[in-house]
């Protein structure tokens, strides 16, 4: 065999093997039955205002850890402050009003009334003792009936004195209004305080606060923009969002249940993450397009969600890639 034809078949068999190695590498082979692809992603707290108005505060910027309770975004509460403060004076205006209703008569009213009172009483004692004396005296002859007979009538119209020094007394111990119109006053004062209420909670909505802890993810809107009530100013990642998501054939959907145990691997991530399986989709799906295996793109999946058992540390991070294990 002379040079040239070894050449030849040299040339021959390369080709040969590059096209077997092609075919091998793009014929698709099952992935191994206990390791999937996934995919991080996370569920993010969208936070809006509660209220339309004009934005004066943005107060962090993307990529902030903030702590629950730390100022998002203000808006302008010059309006409802003013509204407060409004609804405020009518509440302490309707309270003394209904003050004034329920209270009894001034002090010095009623000693006079009760001093009134113990001078009728002393009268009437006093005239009762002049009927018994004139009943003794008119049986002797001493005096006249009809000298008796005005006795009884004193006594008589001294009893009635006590009585209406009695009335008065009461009266002005009484509330100086009727029941109807304190009735009406205590609607007025709980409208009143029930409208401040509302005002209070309108002032408060203006300022937004974190309502839990996390990294904020993105900002939607700037200091001097109006969002609607509702729109997303910011959103929010807690670190317990963050999630896992994965996608198993049939055959392995029997191995998949609520709170079992997965390990997960990644370029930054440590050898023992782990996380618990949340969610078990009932519905059969195709290989969504992200997932890049080598098994056959047309097979039927269950989609898997799963939460990271530790604290990932910055290493997971949505969208990114990752490598999921059943643990045994």
């Amino acid at each position: 065999m002379n040079r040239r034809a070894l050449i030849a078949m040299l040339v021959v068999l390369a080709g040969g093997l590059g096209v077997a190695g092609g075919l091998w590498l793009w014929y698709p082979r099952p992935a191994d039955s206990q390791t999937w692809q996934g995919y991080a992603d996370a569920e993010f707290v969208r936070i809006g205002p509660p209220l339309s108005g004009l934005l004066v505060q943005v107060a962090v910027k993307a990529g902030d850890v903030v702590v629950a309770g730390q100022l998002l975004f203000a808006q302008d509460d010059i309006a409802d402050n003013a509204a407060r403060d409004e609804i405020a004076a009518r509440v302490m205006e309707a309270t003394a009003r209904l003050a004034n209703l329920q209270a009894a008569g001034r002090e010095e009213e009623i000693a006079q009334a009760d001093a009134s009172l113990a001078d009728n009483r002393a009268a009437l004692q006093r005239a009762a003792t002049d009927l018994v004396r004139a009943e003794i005296l008119v049986k002797t002859q001493s005096i006249s009936a009809q000298q008796r007979d005005r006795a009884k009538a004193d006594m008589l119209s001294a009893a009635a004195k006590v009585r209406a020094a009695e009335a008065v007394l009461a009266l002005r111990r009484s509330p100086a209004g009727r029941a109807q119109e304190i009735g009406a006053q205590t609607a007025v004062l709980a409208e009143n305080t029930a409208q401040l209420a509302q005002a209070a909670w309108r002032v408060a909505q203006r300022r937004m606060m974190a309502p839990t802890g996390g990294t904020i993810a993105d900002i939607y809107a700037r200091a001097g923009e109006t969002p609607n009530a509702g729109v997303p100013v910011v959103s929010l990642l807690p670190p317990e969002n963050l999630l896992v998501r994965f996608f198993v054939p049939e055959t392995a959907l029997a191995t998949m249940h609520r709170g079992g145990r997965i390990g997960i691997g990644c370029d930054s991530c440590r050898p023992d993450l782990t996380a618990i399986v949340a969610y078990v989709s009932p519905r059969a799906e195709y290989t969504p397009p992200v997932i890049y295996s080598e098994a056959a793109r047309s097979k039927l999946v269950y989609m898997v969600e799963a939460r990271p058992a530790q604290p990932t540390n910055g290493a997971l991070n949505p969208g990114q890639p990752v490598t999921v294990r059943l643990l045994q």
